[in-house]
């Protein structure tokens, strides 16, 4: 196994909020890690700490690599230009030609099934598919782990299992993926690994069978339970 990212016991405060309290884990290469927890549990905070958006108050945060990292946010900004012109910018932003840039995002939108609507506004696109080009937008740029901030929230169940397909999709590539969400089924679906947080605290990490098979903290139950209801 091959470590990525470790944090040891990683804690970040705003103020006098303590947003993430004595964390430590390593994420591995090829992992696909869902976090899990009820609004304010600090997963978005764990996500941008692990992505190095945020630096830890206290306690380390250690890249074992140079591995490129994309983070996709749950409200994905777009510029008032065609979808081709926003993955060529990124593109071309990354360092590429802008020659380069053009036929690389042209190719990663014709995979993907953009071809009819490539150069459509992307300000004018549903909900979904803008969700849709901002995962083909960073998958463009190739990384190696891709960090997703509630990829699906908010989307019809159409666009979801579309979003999902593509998230399924980088997997198999071998790209590592650390998403937060709220959806069990979701987890489930994408995650080989589940971490659970409650208050800033890390309650449950196990392999994605073991989380929804055995038994867990009560708290983390209650949890489970009233998410299935």
């Amino acid at each position: 196994m091959i470590n990525l990212i470790t944090l040891q016991n990683a804690s970040v405060q705003f103020g006098a909020q303590m947003a993430l309290s004595s964390c430590s884990l390593s994420i591995v290469k090829g992992e696909r890690v869902a976090l899990l927890g009820a609004n304010g549990s600090g997963k978005s905070t764990l996500l941008r700490l692990l992505h190095g958006q945020q630096k830890p108050s206290n306690g380390e945060r250690i890249s074992h690599t140079d591995a490129h990292q994309v983070m996709v946010f749950q409200q994905p900004h777009m510029l008032r230009l065609s979808a081709l012109t926003n993955v060529m910018l990124s593109l071309w932003f990354s360092g590429k030609s802008l020659a380069t840039a053009k036929l690389d995002a042209r190719q990663a939108l014709s995979n993907m099934g953009f071809d009819g609507i490539m150069h459509r506004n992307a300000r004018a696109m549903s909900v979904g598919q803008r969700q849709r080009l901002a995962l083909v937008r960073a998958w463009a740029l190739q990384p190696d782990i891709l960090f997703l901030d509630e990829p699906t929230a908010s989307l019809d169940p159409a666009a979801r299992r579309e979003v999902e397909a593509l998230i399924q999709q980088f997997a198999t590539s071998g790209c590592s993926i650390i998403f937060a969400s709220h959806n069990l089924g979701q987890a489930k679906r994408l995650a080989t690994r589940v971490i659970y947080l409650e208050q800033g605290k890390l309650m449950v990490d196990l392999p994605k069978d073991e989380f929804f098979d055995k038994t867990k903290p009560n708290r983390a139950e209650q949890f489970l339970q009233g998410e299935r209801l």
